[in-house]
């Protein structure tokens, strides 16, 4: 016996909308295009003190930390080192090749086990003009990281290298990024928390030792350093 009219609308209705969200749910998505390896990426371990690329190589792929910290150094020509940068899971560097940079302005080195995917620069380039998504995700993260590189530049000229040395635990700790606070952040030297500050050794030393003595940070200057949101009341006091 044929179905009603009514009925057969119903039953040919329903099958473009389940069609449609599973188009949807199987759309594009950054998150998972950058946690597997495929055409143009590939995913490397870096063992702590490893090199990622070096100041002054070509630049042609960019790169995404799975895991682990990545610390960006320059040198100038007189052969003084700073730290620019300290980067973590989620994070990309070696974007300035989606420019015209065709040199490594920094030197990338693991601070940590790590990792990292390259992806090839005619990749991504391709996948910011196919894939809205990613193009939104990346100008996202570009943004986020210019203002990081502005409230940095406030930091260098107008705290107290105190409260440079305070904002720059609480950063490695991921305090203020989304997701939960690492309490416990890897060994760090002195040498390179004085280079990302602008400081000296021994100042840094002197300031850790009060922070420790206050309660906002454990610390025994060999293994590990664990940061408390309390170390805040060091960059907000006037």
């Amino acid at each position: 016996m044929p179905q009603p009219k009514a009925q057969r609308v119903i039953l040919k209705g329903t099958k473009p909308v389940a069609t449609r969200m599973a188009k949807k749910k199987l759309g594009f998505r950054p998150e998972k295009f950058l946690s597997e390896a495929g055409k143009g990426r590939v995913v490397s371990t870096f063992d702590k003190g490893k090199i990622v690329f070096a100041q002054g190589e070509a630049a042609n792929s960019i790169f995404y930390i799975q895991k682990g910290k990545v610390k960006l150094t320059v040198v100038s020509e007189q052969g003084k080192e700073a730290v620019i940068a300290m980067l973590g899971a989620a994070d990309f560097f070696g974007e300035g090749c989606l420019t015209v940079q065709p040199f490594r302005m920094a030197t990338a080195t693991a601070m940590a086990e790590c990792s990292i995917m390259r992806l090839e620069k005619a990749v991504v380039l391709q996948v910011l003009h196919n894939e809205p998504a990613f193009a939104e995700h990346l100008l996202s993260y570009m943004l986020t990281r210019t203002m990081r590189i502005e409230e940095d530049l406030v930091d260098q000229l107008f705290n107290s290298s105190e409260k440079r040395l305070a904002r720059a635990l609480l950063m490695l700790a991921n305090f203020g990024k989304e997701g939960q606070p690492e309490m416990v952040i890897p060994k760090i030297s002195q040498e390179t928390l004085a280079e990302m500050i602008g400081t000296t050794r021994s100042r840094v030393s002197f300031f850790m030792n009060k922070f420790r003595k206050m309660g906002f940070i454990e610390y025994d200057g060999t293994k590990t350093l664990e940061v408390h949101s309390s170390l805040l009341n060091v960059v907000l006091h006037d």
